[in-house]
């Protein structure tokens, strides 16, 4: 199983694309920005995606994708989020004013997209890949993902603060090989991550301290123009472990 890192930055501008990831071929784990670098092949065998939550840097390219592809497809293009996650999707992007309700287009019986509910805790699995929502707590619903080949696992946090929940399912995994984690704010900008409900390397600090293995941590949701400063204050904060950026084309096997 191959995790392939289209977009892991905090915005855009020059070469950073905001959050997706491709699982094989055929798996999109969030929408953000980095799935315009697919190809139109590319993005056309694509039949599911993970929603962590509904934030445009995680949902950008969604309905491009929707649009561009679904017509060249033979059955539905899954979108998995939370029931919560879902209805904001359907009320403020798919709603025919912002973008056309493709649940249906071409008609309700043969829709190009289809939604499909996922909870926390309840595995769903495709072509022997189980993918689990976790806890989380960030400003609106959301949720973090493992993803389990069978022998090793990577968590990704998506968005969010301080969340006691998430390590303790975390510290359940025993084949946690990889951790991919936020931190979108520089220490000076602690309160507006307290605020917006996300990490500054100073609270990282004190998340990471919650976890009882020692799997391989990389760092996503860098802001743009503070990447360097916010990695030096990871590299500063966190003690035992070496956090490591998260990098666009970076590719995991396990």
């Amino acid at each position: 199983m191959k995790l392939r890192i289209l977009g892991c930055s905090g915005g855009i501008g020059g070469n950073l694309r905001t959050t997706a990831m491709l699982l094989d071929h055929d798996v999109l784990i969030d929408a953000g920005t980095g799935v315009s670098d697919l190809s139109l092949t590319e993005m056309c065998v694509v039949d599911h995606v993970f929603v962590t939550h509904s934030h445009l840097d995680h949902i950008a390219c969604l309905p491009l994708l929707v649009d561009s592809v679904g017509f060249m497809r033979d059955k539905p293009l899954v979108i998995h989020a939370t029931d919560e996650t879902l209805e904001i999707l359907r009320q403020h992007v798919f709603n025919w004013e912002i973008w056309p309700d493709f649940s249906e287009i071409p008609n309700l019986h043969q829709p190009i997209v289809r939604y499909e509910r996922i909870a926390l805790g309840e595995t769903v699995e495709i072509g022997g890949r189980k993918i689990t929502p976790l806890p989380v707590n960030h400003v609106v619903p959301a949720v973090g993902f493992r993803i389990d080949s069978g022998k090793t696992s990577l968590v990704f946090s998506g968005d969010t603060t301080t969340c006691d929940a998430l390590w303790e399912e975390i510290n359940r995994i025993d084949n946690l090989e990889y951790l991919i984690i936020e931190t979108a704010f520089s220490n000076a900008e602690k309160e507006l991550a307290v605020i917006s409900k996300h990490l500054c390397p100073s609270l990282l600090a004190e998340e990471l301290r919650k976890l009882k293995l020692d799997p391989r941590i990389y760092i996503t949701h860098l802001k743009p123009g503070e990447i360097e400063l916010t990695m030096h204050e990871v590299n500063e904060c966190v003690q035992g472990f070496t956090p490591k950026m998260l990098q666009n084309g970076q590719t995991f096997e396990f």
